[in-house]
């Protein structure tokens, strides 16, 4: 298989081990995390934010920091020798989201058939 370097088409966190720039990914992706982790910090703290939109703010910031991690430390992307990583995560992702909303779902439903603790109350009389 051809090596392909990053000029040819690679996202912005892959590169070749021969490329002399491969140190460089690293450190541009610690520069990420650092800057969104900061402005994780300061969403949290800032009056200048509106209150109830913090933890939205909150989220958008978590989710690019996990790309920033993908792309620059795990060298994920969607280039075509990547193609089994990039589905393992597509998956992974997939069945996480499964599990977390398909439990929220459950625990919605088990809440909203459950009996109120008065009416428990009512019926050992």
């Amino acid at each position: 298989m051809e090596s392909v370097s990053p000029a040819q088409g690679h996202s912005p966190g892959v590169a070749t081990r021969s490329d002399p720039h491969h140190g460089r990914s690293y450190l541009i992706g610690l520069a990420f995390a650092l800057v969104l982790t900061a402005a994780s910090f300061w969403a949290s703290s800032t009056p200048l934010v509106y209150t109830r939109s913090v933890p939205i703010l909150i989220a958008v910031l978590a989710v690019a920091q996990m790309g920033v991690h993908v792309a620059f430390f795990l060298h994920v992307s969607s280039a075509p020798d990547q193609a089994n990583n990039f589905f393992a995560l597509a998956f992974g992702v997939f069945i996480t989201a499964l599990v977390v909303f398909g439990t929220m779902f459950i625990m919605a439903n088990l809440n909203h058939n459950m009996v109120s603790m008065d009416q428990l109350m009512r019926m050992q009389r």
